[in-house]
């Protein structure tokens, strides 16, 4: 039998409920031009799942 880390263990405790599920969050990434230079640059932002829309137009 082999052995478990102790760091791959996961409760399920009060902290862990009160901070929200990981499944809530997505992660957005967002093409732009640099216009010194013209190389594309690549923005990542993680977002709440209902909020995705606002950061794709720019609002957020």
């Amino acid at each position: 039998m082999g052995k478990v880390s102790k760091n791959a263990r996961v409760s399920g405790g009060a902290k862990a409920k009160a901070a929200g599920s990981g499944k809530e969050m997505v992660k957005v990434i967002v093409t732009e031009k640099s216009p010194k230079t013209g190389a594309y640059i690549f923005k990542e932002r993680i977002v709440h799942k209902d909020k995705v829309q606002d950061v794709l137009k720019g609002n957020a």
